[in-house]
């Protein structure tokens, strides 16, 4: 029997299709319809460092650094009031969808400082979440800012929550780190049980008729999969962190290829929000189909298979495959 169960964070999933925050898990009745459908796990939407403001004094340094330039700049946040039970909501929700569901629950927090990070971390902990993710997400809009000092950041405040809790950490990634198995590795040594590559960021958009900055959201495809298919390729084996997939995740054939990149789970939110429930099963259908057919027997014994550490060719990974598919190029009739 085809055996699709994956270990993740030290949680035995039974398949590697997580649920990963958005949306869909803003109310109790769309998790448990998720775990129906057959998801392992479920991360919470985030907890915003914005909404736990008041009982982040350092947050203030982080949100005005780099802005003394633009009268507007601090303006464009909502007002603080409109957050003041945020955190206790969150919590008081996620231990209502734990209750209702049978699968892992992991927290999910957003933010740029130490601040409150490490105590409501605990307090997710106390609401029954599972483990933790850390989405990590700063904008080095500063000149003055270097990757070094952001990345030191990120690794002490990664190693101050993990010390603070006994469940898993993980750590949600941009794709903009210049050595990003340096900092992987880091990250890693600082505790940090998994590493979900990577985060989207949703870009700004400019209205013209209105001459105004607007928030543009813009759900992900299968093409987007290339990039950290690439990185969890090229980091698995070399970090003991477990790698998790994430952005672009769409089919099984996105999955399949996850798995053998090395990660331990995909995360899936673009698809589920576009199309629904029901492509859980399906998903899960083809992929104990493909491996029936090319007699794989379990998930585990594809992870891996064609990271950088297993291909024939690891420099297909690296710099190399840019000329490659340069010197491909055919002009057009």
């Amino acid at each position: 029997m085809t055996d699709l169960t994956t270990k993740y964070l030290g949680l035995t999933l039974k398949n590697p299709i997580v649920a990963s925050a958005s949306p869909l898990t803003k109310k109790v009745d769309s998790a448990q319809k998720l775990a129906d459908a057959g998801v392992s796990a479920i991360v919470m939407y985030s907890l915003f460092e914005e909404q736990i403001i008041h009982e982040s004094l350092e947050l203030d340094h982080y949100l005005t650094r780099g802005t003394d330039s633009f009268a507007e700049a601090s303006t464009y946040l909502p007002d603080t009031g409109m957050y003041a039970m945020g955190p206790g909501k969150y919590l008081d929700h996620l231990a209502a969808i734990k209750k209702a569901v049978n699968i892992p629950v992991i927290g999910s927090l957003n933010g740029v400082s130490k601040g409150g990070w490490t105590r409501y971390a605990r307090h997710m902990q106390d609401a029954g979440a599972d483990a933790v993710e850390l989405n990590l997400y700063y904008l080095a809009a500063d000149p003055e800012l270097t990757g070094q000092e952001l990345e030191n950041t990120y690794v002490d405040l990664v190693a101050e929550v993990k010390a603070s809790l006994s469940i898993p950490v993980a750590v949600k990634l941009s794709p903009f780190v210049t050595a990003l198995p340096n900092f992987a590795k880091r990250l890693s040594e600082a505790g940090a049980d998994g590493l979900v590559l990577f985060n989207r960021f949703y870009q700004p958009d400019f209205d013209l008729d209105n001459l105004e900055v607007v928030p543009s959201l813009n759900l992900s495809n299968s093409s987007e999969l290339n990039l950290p298919l690439r990185w969890i390729s090229i980091l698995y084996g070399r970090i003991s962190a477990d790698l998790a997939l994430t952005t672009g995740v769409h089919t099984a054939t996105d999955i399949i290829k996850s798995m053998m990149a090395g990660a331990k789970v995909t995360m899936l939110a673009s698809e589920l929000l576009r199309n629904g429930y029901s492509r859980v099963p399906d998903i899960l259908s083809t992929i104990a189909f493909w491996m029936k057919e090319h007699e794989y027997e379990s998930i585990a014994q594809m992870q891996g298979s064609m990271s950088q550490k297993a291909v024939r060719e690891p420099a297909a990974l690296e710099r190399a495959n840019y000329m490659r598919v340069l010197g491909s190029y055919r002009d057009l009739p």
